[in-house]
Formats: C-alpha cells, structure tokens, sequence
C-alpha cells in the first residue's frame, strides 16, 4: 500500500498549494495521505470533500517542541482539529512563530541584513513564517546565493537562526494531541543527529509522556536506517509510521508516496486510518 503521512503545503513552507498536492499525490497512487505543514491546519482544512476524492485524507499537523533544549518535530495524525486542546496550543505555536521570526531578524540585522521580517513575510504570504521564507528573502536580496548557502550559514542548526526558546515542551504537545484523540508520531528520529543513547533516551521521554508511533521513513533513507528505526519502534512498543517530507519537487528529495508493503513485523499507523 501507498501512503504519506508527512508532506507541506504552501500553507507553510511547501511549493504547492493543498489542491495540488492531494492530486500529485492521488497521481502517484496514494491512497492514505496527511498534509503536515508547520504548526498549522490551515492547507488542509481549505480542502473541499471533491477535491479528496479517490484518498483518504487524514488530518494532520507537524508541530515544533522542546526536549532537552533541542527542537523536536512531532507530527499528530487524524486528531479533532476543533478540540480546544489542539486549538489553544496552535495558537500558542503562532504565537511562538512571531517571537522566533522577530528574534531572527534581529539576529540578521546585527549581520547587515536588515528588513528580513518584512522580507520573509512577504515571501511567506498567508502561509505560516518558516525559515526557508528567511532563506528565499536572503536569496531574492543578493545577501547570499541560494537557499542551502542560507542555512549553512544563517538559519541551520547552531546557527544565528536557530532559535529554540519560544516552543512548548514535548509534554505539553503531546498532551494536546491526547486530548484532541490524535496520535503522536515522533518526526524524522535521525534528522537530530544525536547519538543511539541520546535517541533512545529521547524516545524514552516521548513513550514516556504518551508517544504512540515512530516515523522510520522519511524521504530517501538507506535500509539500513529504516531497519534501525523498525528495531527502535520494536523496542519501545511503539507503531511506526512513514512519509515523503515532500516540500517540492527537487532531484534530491523524494516525491510524494511510500510503499510501506516492504515494511515487516511492524505495526503501521495507517492500519488505524484505512
């Protein structure tokens, strides 16, 4: 079976808008999809019924928190979106969002590259402000040559634009995806680059505060990656789900759609949502 449990929109900081990207993926033949932008609901909540048809879409979300002063990507899969619990905290995380984007400029003014704020804005339009919105503006205003220049340099991990202060805790997110009766995904486990120790000690801690399901694929990932997050799955009870990351269509990421069928002795979090 083909599914996608993990893609953006231009609601955040995707190339498409939900339209597009729910026909992508229906070209592609998936038949379980979740549109996961950056802590919001906007993208897929715009859908019309018809324009889903032929897919099963679930709902979803990819929400930022704090676990040992390191920001952590959770996504909530097939949650009540009007729940007050889901409700207050993406509320809590735009706000988070304007803090962050503010201190960012900041940061980038002190380096001569003032108006980034507004800049970014602009690039993000009615989408929620990312990152890569900085990176585009940057781009767009000659400060640097291309967006991976940005983030090496500015807006990566470690760096000037990487600002963690404003999230909530892991606890608090995943007690508002409980609460809204969605299940928690914890979001591409290797993109943290933190040893086997500190990985299972994190997924410990997000087991711990109700954590259900690990994502062991994401985009392109050797096998050897996604046995090792399968066994990490197994050891901590945990279901497992998968996705594309699809922000848009570049030679070195992967295209909507995953065949989980290559996926043994697992449970799947799909299972739940068929």
């Amino acid at each position: 079976m083909i599914i996608d449990f993990h893609t953006h929109s231009l609601a955040s900081d995707g190339a498409l808008g939900p339209k597009e990207l729910v026909a992508r993926a229906r070209a592609r033949g998936v038949r379980q999809f979740a549109i996961t932008d950056h802590d919001t609901t906007a993208g897929w909540q715009s859908l019309k019924s018809s324009e889903c048809e032929g897919i099963t879409l679930v709902p979803g979300v990819e929400l930022s928190c704090i676990w040992r002063n390191a920001t952590i990507h959770v996504i909530a899969l097939g949650f009540e979106s009007n729940r007050d619990s889901i409700q207050e905290l993406l509320a809590k995380l735009a706000l988070a969002r304007q803090a962050r984007a503010k201190t960012i400029a900041e940061r980038l003014a002190r380096h001569g590259m003032d108006g980034a704020l507004e800049g970014a804005m602009a690039v993000a339009g009615e989408g929620q402000l990312c990152r890569p919105h900085f990176a585009q503006w940057m781009v767009e205003s000659g400060f640097v040559e291309s967006m991976a220049v940005a983030f090496d340099r500015y807006l990566g991990t470690g760096k000037l634009g990487d600002v963690r202060t404003h999230w909530p805790t892991l606890e608090e997110v995943l007690s508002a995806i409980k609460a809204s009766h969605g299940v928690s995904v914890l979001a591409h486990p290797l993109h943290y680059k933190l040893t086997r120790t500190k990985l299972r000690a994190l997924c410990s801690a997000f087991v711990g505060v109700g954590g259900e399901a690990i994502e062991v694929i994401n985009g392109r990932q050797s096998d050897s990656d996604i046995g090792y997050l399968c066994q990490l799955a197994r050891d901590f009870d945990c279901h497992v789900s998968a996705g594309s990351d699809f922000h848009r269509e570049w030679r070195y990421g992967a295209d909507v759609g995953i065949d989980v069928g290559t996926l043994n002795d697992v449970q799947g979090v799909w299972e739940q949502f068929g």
